[in-house]
């Protein structure tokens, strides 16, 4: 009894025993660790050396205060999860936009390559019809030269035998006339006309040129990309140093890839956008170099504190977005190199990026001259004038910057018909529709890469069936829905770099203003390129970043060509008809037109962009007058259209708004 040891002594005996064990040094099993080394964060016994000089903690302090670090740790690797789950979301997203990109290249490879086995099939079908009816005339008009012979040759041997038969007969009066009568048929065939020579050939040749065939057929198609990353590409150039109020100014983009090596191709997919913080939009035009570096060219009218951002595929590129100071000639000295650069590539004629067919605030007509007499906006008698009782055109406007309906991020193309105004929201990704009286009904559009969606919509325009025709800039097609918004076919695919503007003309073929490739696209609206014309550079037949196109009644093609800063008519074949306009402010002077319609007496009105003023001609080309804007003042018009009721519509990027202005009264 004496040796049973208590329950309260044995509780005892085992917590100093777990205290002994837990706290035992790690190099010396057997001693305790007292101390905590705080350099080398690890705990010490008696028998631990290294550490004479070192100072020291209580053992329990260093142990909370390693636990208090791991805490730390803890919260820091938390506060790092969101990004981590953000870049997981953004990851998967691309994942799934590229395989979204791979199953519309997978449908229009299939449909391309089933549209031409269906060609081939047709070629093949006309010509075994065209073999059969060939051989078909032929064939008849040497079987009927067969049969007359045959026949010829068939009474030549009866009247042989006759005759034959008849000598061999006994001579008398009862066979005489018998015999009279095969002398005369003798005679007959003696003169008769044999044709022996054919009336027709055995020829059927075919020829089939493959080989130059079989060569397209082996260059059928490319797949393009490249391997270009945002956070390796950088910026460089004197646009991101010196800005000059009204001067080009220009930016170097060198795409890399992720390991920061220089990329070699183009056709990576940028946005550029000069904004101030306001959020007003400066516009601007990328051109792709196609070696992997693009040039951003852009023009500030104004001084003051911008921003410019530069993105790739939506993502800022390294050290973006950038601060710009944008100064006055006269406080700027602009040398003659940077002179020369920037008016150089001014004149490369880029192609539009995000930033296509934004913002700029220029002097309206209406402000320098507000109660004058002005032009008709009749144009009935084009060259009457009268002194116009209201101080402004505007009937009503309708839009503020947002992503809800009936606000803006950036609006471009403008379409009236059948009293529905469509608005092309090119940053929201959508058309927008309200009524010729400004209500809003309905808005379509997702955004995104496959077919049926839109990734930067600029140009709009309703075909007579009722089908909307949209440019995608970004996209490079053109999409086509129905009026009500379903999704039913694109065009283009394939041809167009960058389109622009969309109309149609009196045959109901779709007129595509390509602004990337300098080109005027018409095609069927099954797809169907009817033909092209046009190409980069200052001539009478050339653009540099052409916008917006409208068709007069004679059915040609009136093209805004904004670097020329002048407007261009054409016929359907692209042979030039009349070009008016050159850089200014003066009347009938353009600062980067962009959108354009005609009337019903064919008079042009067009969106003088740059200088923020709507402008309106004759047939002819010749200046007629100005839109009144004095009130409110446009800032960077874009996309214009005439109402059903004979009023101008207009895209006031600017304002973040579009305006309904009086003008056929």
């Amino acid at each position: 009894m004496d040796a049973q040891q208590s329950p309260d002594s044995s509780s005892d005996e085992c917590t100093v025993l777990e205290a002994v064990s837990k706290n035992s040094c790690p190099l010396h099993p057997s001693k305790v660790c007292e101390r905590f080394c705080q350099p080398c964060r690890c705990p010490l016994c008696e028998d631990c050396e290294g550490h004479g000089d070192h100072p020291f903690l209580e053992l329990d302090q260093g142990l909370d205060q390693t636990r208090d670090q791991l805490q730390e740790g803890l919260h820091a690797l938390q506060s790092r999860r969101p990004q981590v789950s953000e870049a997981l979301a953004q990851v998967r997203e691309i994942l799934q936009q590229l395989t979204n990109q791979r199953a519309a290249m997978e449908e229009d490879i299939q449909s391309a390559f089933e549209d031409l086995h269906r060609q081939l099939d047709v070629r093949k079908s006309v010509l075994l019809m065209e073999l059969e009816v060939t051989h078909g005339l032929k064939h008849k008009v040497l079987e009927a030269q067969l049969q007359s012979l045959a026949a010829c040759e068939e009474d030549m041997c009866g009247l042989s035998a006759a005759v034959e038969e008849a000598a061999a007969a006994e001579a008398s009066v009862s066979t005489l006339s018998e015999e009279q009568e095969l002398g005369h048929k003798l005679e007959k065939f003696t003169h008769l006309t044999i044709r022996s020579d054919l009336e027709e050939n055995d020829q059927l040749d075919l020829i089939l040129e493959t080989e130059a065939l079989r060569k397209s057929i082996h260059n059928l198609g490319t797949i393009v990309t490249t391997s270009a990353v945002a956070s390796q590409s950088e910026a460089m150039g004197v646009g991101l140093e010196q800005c000059v109020v009204g001067h080009p100014a220009c930016v170097t983009i060198v795409t890399r890839d992720k390991s920061g090596g220089a990329c070699k191709n183009g056709n990576a997919i940028l946005s550029a956008e000069v904004f101030t913080p306001d959020g007003s939009i400066v516009d601007g035009e990328i051109m792709d170099h196609k070696n992997g570096t693009y040039e951003f060219v852009y023009t500030v009218p104004k001084e003051g504190d911008f921003s410019l951002a530069l993105r790739l595929y939506d993502h800022h590129i390294k050290g973006s977005p950038f601060k710009l100071s944008v100064r006055k000639a006269s406080e700027v000295e602009v040398s003659p190199s940077t002179t020369t650069a920037t008016n150089s590539a001014a004149n490369a004629t880029p192609s539009t990026g995000s930033s296509d067919g934004t913002k700029r605030r220029g002097k309206s007509p209406g402000q320098k001259k507000k109660g004058s007499k002005r032009a008709s906006s009749a144009l009935g008698t084009p060259r009457r004038k009268h002194q116009n009782p209201i101080e402004d055109d505007l009937i009503f406007k309708i839009g503020t910057k947002g992503r809800n309906k009936g606000e803006f991020t950036n609006l471009q193309g403008v379409a009236s018909s059948n009293d529905r105004i469509l608005i092309a929201d090119s940053n929201n990704q959508c058309i927008q529709i309200f009524s010729s009286t400004g209500e809003f009904q309905s808005r379509f559009g997702v955004r995104g890469r496959s077919p049926g969606q839109m990734q930067r919509p600029t140009g709009v325009a309703v075909h007579p069936s009722g089908d909307i025709i949209i440019a995608d800039y970004d996209n490079k097609w053109v999409s086509i829905f129905s009026g009500d918004g379903k999704y039913k076919a694109k065009l283009g695919s394939g041809r167009l770099m960058g389109p622009k503007g969309v109309a149609v003309d009196h045959n109901g073929h779709v007129i595509v203003v390509d602004n990337k490739s300098c080109t005027v696209f018409i095609f069927q609206i099954s797809g169907k390129l009817v033909s092209k014309f046009g190409s980069r550079g200052t001539g009478d037949k050339q653009f540099a970043g052409p916008h917006f196109a409208a068709v007069n009644k004679n059915n040609e093609i009136i093209v805004t060509d904004f670097h020329n800063h002048s407007v261009k008519v054409f016929t359907l074949e692209g042979e030039l008809v009349l070009k008016f306009g050159s850089n200014g402010e003066g009347n009938g002077q353009f600062n980067a037109p962009t959108g354009v319609s005609v009337d019903q007496n064919g008079n042009i009105i067009v969106a003088d962009w740059g200088n923020s003023r709507i402008q309106v001609f004759d047939g002819s080309g010749s200046f007629l007058s100005y839109i009144n804007t004095s009130a409110d003042p446009l800032y960077g018009p874009q996309g214009l259209a005439l109402t059903s009721d004979g009023h101008v519509v207009v895209a006031d990027s600017g304002n973040h708004c579009f305006k309904v202005y009086r003008y056929l009264q």
